[in-house]
């Protein structure tokens, strides 16, 4: 249950700090707020229904969206460049390990 506890519940915020940061990456390309934020949120929601329709894996879906020396693949090696990857996966786990703490208090 610790695990599930490491993803499932603490994961809410850890996607609420990415829709939060694609906002925040869209204001600071010149787009308004209110606009930004509407976009992160029907981004993180479409592509959250389309992964779950299709059955495709993550990796699958983020290969037919990256074209060749195109946009995606820039923002794609500059989200690995600063440990997107490595950083989610050590927050759930981090996560985890409290809550086996906490079980163990």
């Amino acid at each position: 249950m610790d695990g599930v506890t490491g993803l499932s519940g603490s994961g809410p915020a850890f996607v609420a700090l990415m829709v939060e940061a694609l906002a925040d990456g869209g204001v600071a390309s010149g787009l308004p707020r209110n606009v930004a934020q509407q976009l992160a949120l029907q981004t993180v929601k479409g592509t959250a229904e389309l992964l779950q329709d299709s059955g495709l894996h993550p990796a699958q879906l983020k290969d037919r969206v990256t074209s060749p020396g195109g946009t995606t693949i820039a923002g794609v090696a500059t989200l690995e460049a600063h440990g997107f990857r490595s950083g989610v996966i050590e927050a759930v786990k981090a996560a985890k390990q409290r809550s086996e703490e906490l079980g163990k208090g």
